[in-house]
């Protein structure tokens, strides 16, 4: 049989009709009558910008950051057993020094001044004035030694400058120790300056009278003790108190090591 190009043309026509479509085309969007309410909503809300819909993405990617995480409160550390309690105090100030030093000075000039317009008369060269009577006096009297009269009977021109060399250099010693206090030196804080002002007072005697005023007579019936003045009274308070830091000082020391030893048995 001949072919009939129409009827050929027409089957070609009405085969791709007949075909099922099994895959959907690409970007197909559902029309608005398949679904009315998302296509109410999706013209009411705004479509998210390319910007914010990758940071959207990298933050549900990323993980939680730490620094962001709350932080805990510290713990303090315990301290250890039998640890001493630390209190800051401040250092010794050189005006401490200063107004110590100047009030005992002050005191001990006062009262040898006292002393040579009350006792000393060359018309009554024994006179007295009875504090406590047969154990304290006041009576004048002229030292040109040292303690318990050292060096008295030496010549003057050898023996005033000697004590006015060793008063400079002890007023010179107690400054420099008393700048490299700690502040738990309390004992020596007090020491240095009692003993620098004594030690000023005697020596203005020495410079402006060539001898010390003394005037305080203590005694038990006939022994008496030298002659001393305020002066004096200042510099053995003085020095009794560096003695007292001298021991207590090694007290700390002592115990330390003694720690140190055990522990290391």
């Amino acid at each position: 049989m001949a072919d009939d190009p129409a009827a050929r043309s027409s089957a070609e026509a009405a085969a791709p009709a007949s075909r099922p479509l099994d895959v959907a085309p690409p970007h197909e969007t559902p029309s608005a009558e398949a679904d009315p309410s998302s296509a109410s909503n999706a013209s009411t809300s705004p479509a998210p910008s390319g910007e914010s819909a990758a940071s959207e993405e990298q933050a549900a990617r990323s993980p939680i950051d730490p620094s962001m995480a709350p932080l805990e409160p510290a713990t303090p550390e315990p301290l250890p057993e039998n640890a001493p309690l630390s209190v800051e105090l401040p250092r010794p100030s050189i005006a401490f020094l200063a107004v110590v030093s100047a009030l005992s000075l002050a005191l001990d000039l006062g009262s040898k001044a006292w002393a040579k317009a009350k006792l000393d008369d060359p018309s009554d060269i024994y006179r007295r004035i009875d504090v406590v009577k047969d154990h304290v006096a006041f009576v004048f009297a002229k030292n040109k030694g040292g303690a318990w009269g050292l060096l008295q009977d030496e010549n003057e021109s050898l023996r005033r400058p000697f004590f006015v060399l060793i008063s400079i250099a002890a007023v010179v010693f107690i400054v420099s120790l008393y700048r490299k206090l700690t502040p738990q030196q309390i004992a020596l804080k007090w020491g240095l300056p009692l003993v620098l002002g004594g030690a000023l007072g005697n020596l203005v005697d020495r410079v402006r009278y060539g001898h010390v005023v003394d005037f305080i007579d203590v005694y038990i019936k006939a022994s008496h003790w030298p002659t001393f003045n305020v002066a004096d009274v200042a510099i053995c308070v003085g020095v009794g108190l560096m003695a007292v830091d001298m021991f207590t000082s090694r007290a700390p020391a002592k115990a330390r090591a003694a720690a140190e030893r055990a522990n290391d048995g």
